[in-house]
């Protein structure tokens, strides 16, 4: 048998279930709870904004040169890959018969 639940000073039966919200209340919940999440988000939005920190001119240089100096180290890796497989293809196929 099910053992009783103590709630506002009553004892109920742990089995009898919760009564849901009518339609009015649980429309206007909603929007009350969809509202709150909204202004919630506004304002940690609002809070990491202002950590936003604008970056010096001598950290944008820095960056800037590291990436140029990445462009051009995967730029010549590529090339030479490139050129590697092209001549590995053509003498493949050179030896098949295949290119002249």
């Amino acid at each position: 048998m099910a053992k009783a639940v103590t709630m506002n000073g009553e004892e109920r039966p742990a089995q009898l279930k919760r009564q849901d919200p009518g339609p009015v209340k649980n429309f206007s919940g909603n929007v009350a709870g969809l509202w709150e999440k909204i202004t919630g988000f506004l304002s940690d939005v609002r809070a990491e904004t202002r950590k936003v920190v604008t970056p010096s001119r001598k950290e944008v240089q820095a960056t800037t040169s590291v990436v140029l100096v990445a462009v051009f180290v995967f730029g010549f890796f590529f090339m030479l890959t490139d050129f590697v497989f092209n001549r590995v293809i053509s003498q493949i196929l050179h030896r098949l018969g295949g290119a002249q």
